[in-house]
């Protein structure tokens, strides 16, 4: 088990040293570390268009994630404060009780083509489905390579919706995302469609509501983490599943919940160079699909057993292969931080991860109160847009601190007397 003691409280040297001693990268990875070797100018150029520069964001690791028995150090890319350090928390508090369980309940991507102008649906529905097998086999001769790789077009089903006769394909991608790959085969399947349905083509596109690739983490955590006092602790563990309770029927309320266990998952997704974009799309869709936004996790009280459990189910189709995930360095290193996992156990981690940064929301909102953990962290960012030095901002946060509330004017001032008195 790795053990990285006073990670926290070290200098980001000292981290980096606390990987190499622990034997969490390579000396490759170190070098790029240390050197904060981020994304070559050259590189991106080739990447996207009309490129200026790059733009860097903090790379941080939350320690000690316990999923399915594995201790894995999480890398994380976020600019907001408290992330970081509210997954940690949540981590190392879970760890205790046993950690996380998780399920994938399978590993497929949906495309559609949508048809319309189609006189007959019935009768072309008949005959779409009629013809399943060929259609399987033409989208795998649009995509060869990944049937060589194990994967491919797994089923296909007809859906009349509105005007619209929809052709749904699955796709095992494999490590891949899979967009490409959706794409190709579905266009490959455009004319054929056309031609049994006696329709029009409108669009041969995946979908980012990737219901075919539903991870589930679950996590029970014992009353007596939560605190010294087990009638305060019975009472917390009451408010979170009333807080998850709440995000079930109110969606001004479930929009901020459900922000929240992005806050964690997009820092990781992001960390290891996946389409954040694609997995929020979908998250917030599935969050919604019975017509209503609700909270994407749940939280249950069973006193009886002095247990709070936890549960987070999530579309959740991530890659460890394709895109940029082979061209950044730093992204390289976050993979090889989580033992370059596949694409399954990468994706029991980042639910895991939106688990824990969730528990750590609601036990703070419904106890010390959201703010509580934040001012520190506020005061800290006003002293630097103050101008403050590495040396300096302890001191101006601890007078912010003492003058609340305050702003970034009231730390100039501050900032501005501290030097005045050396």
């Amino acid at each position: 088990m790795v053990k990285l003691t006073g990670f926290s409280k070290a200098s980001p040297a000292e981290r980096i040293e606390k990987l190499a001693q622990a034997g969490l990268l390579s000396e490759e990875g170190l070098q790029t570390v240390r050197d904060n070797d981020t994304l070559p100018l050259s590189l991106a150029n080739e990447m996207v268009e009309n490129v200026l520069g790059t733009l860097a964001l903090p790379f941080g690791i939350a320690p000690g994630f316990q999923v399915d028995g594995q201790e894995v150090q999480v890398p994380m890319v976020t600019e907001e404060p408290s992330v970081i350090a509210a997954a940690s928390y949540a981590a190392g508090l879970i760890k205790r009780s046993g950690g996380f369980q998780t399920q994938v309940h399978k590993r497929q991507m949906i495309g559609q083509v949508a048809l319309y102008e189609v006189s007959n649906k019935e009768k072309a529905t008949q005959a779409i489905t009629e013809a399943k097998e060929d259609l399987l086999q033409l989208a795998n001769q649009a995509y060869p390579s990944i049937v060589k790789r194990g994967g491919g077009a797994r089923d296909l089903w007809i859906e009349e919706k509105g005007d619209f006769l929809i052709c749904y394909l699955s796709v095992d991608p494999k490590e891949a995302m899979g967009a490409n790959m959706l794409n190709t085969m579905l266009e490959s399947l455009v004319d054929p469609l056309e031609d049994l349905s006696e329709g029009q083509g409108l669009m041969a596109i995946l979908s980012n509501l990737a219901t075919d690739a539903l991870v589930t983490a679950r996590c029970h955590i014992d009353y007596r983490f939560l605190s010294r006092d087990p009638k305060e602790a019975a009472e917390i563990v009451q408010k979170i599943a009333l807080a998850s309770q709440l995000a079930a029927v109110d969606p001004y309320r479930a929009a901020t919940h459900n922000k929240g266990i992005f806050n964690g998952i997009d820092a990781v997704v992001l960390a290891t160079g996946n389409d954040w974009r694609a997995i929020e799309a979908g998250g917030h869709t599935y969050a919604s699909r019975s017509g209503q936004a609700q909270g994407l996790s749940n939280w249950i009280a069973h006193p009886d057993q002095q247990v709070l459990e936890g549960q987070l189910t999530l579309p959740m189709p991530i890659a460890t292969k394709g895109g940029s995930i082979g061209l950044n360095p730093s992204v390289q290193v976050a993979h090889e931080l989580l033992g370059n996992p596949d694409a399954q156990t990468l994706a029991r981690i980042i639910v895991s991860v939106g688990l824990a940064q969730n528990f750590a929301a609601l036990k703070a909102l419904v106890s010390t109160g959201i703010q509580h953990g934040h001012m520190k962290l506020q005061a800290k960012s006003l002293a630097l847009l103050a101008g403050a030095t590495p040396s300096e901002v302890a001191p101006v946060v601890q007078a912010l601190l003492e003058d609340k509330p305050f702003n970034l004017e009231k730390a100039q001032v501050i900032l501005e007397e501290i030097r005045q008195s050396t």
